[in-house]
């Protein structure tokens, strides 16, 4: 498949499993689970035809590995501005973890601290090199160090998705760097 659609494939996902659902008529689960030959109907219905063979190389080749496939459904395994459950195992995190952010959000990051915004959960990445990625999607990137195993010594609750994004409810300014 041509590197485009498998892009195209994916933004579409995100959009319809982790935003929008309902905006192709689509019901999610409390977790976020929805039927594949579900979300294949409402993709054709709405104008954006997939095969089954399509969908599932997307969710294979996927550079974030933002997709689980579980039998006949199919979520995004976070990310949500929706509510769901995800239910992600709860885990010691490494010493520790690195957020990448633009320099135009500093102020309000060191007065405040990282809040989801309009996620469930502030996403962290396990390297310096993946939060240079993620930063760089709107600008030139500040890479944050959070010092996540002090947090979790304090009380906070961290959870590991399946695709390695560390998960937490938020980061108060006194764990970053």
């Amino acid at each position: 498949m041509d590197q485009r659609r498998v892009v195209k494939i994916s933004k579409y996902l995100s959009r319809h499993l982790r935003h929008d659902p309902g905006r192709i008529g689509l019901t999610l689960d409390e977790a976020g689970w929805v039927l594949v030959d579900v979300l294949l109907a409402a993709m054709a219905r709405n104008g954006f035809a997939v095969t089954r063979a399509e969908l599932e190389h997307v969710v294979a080749v996927n550079d974030k590995k933002r997709f689980a496939l579980d039998g006949d459904r199919i979520r995004a395994v976070q990310g949500h501005s929706i509510p769901v459950v995800l239910d992600h195992p709860v885990a010691d995190p490494p010493e520790f973890l690195y957020h990448g952010t633009v320099s135009a959000s500093l102020e309000a990051i060191r007065r405040d601290g990282l809040h989801p915004m309009n996620r469930h959960a502030v996403h962290l990445s396990p390297d310096r090199e993946t939060a240079h990625r993620v930063g760089s999607r709107r600008g030139r990137p500040v890479i944050l160090t959070v010092a996540a195993a002090r947090m979790a010594a304090d009380g906070h609750e961290f959870q590991l998705s399946p695709n390695g994004v560390w998960l937490t409810a938020t980061v108060p300014p006194q764990y970053l760097d």
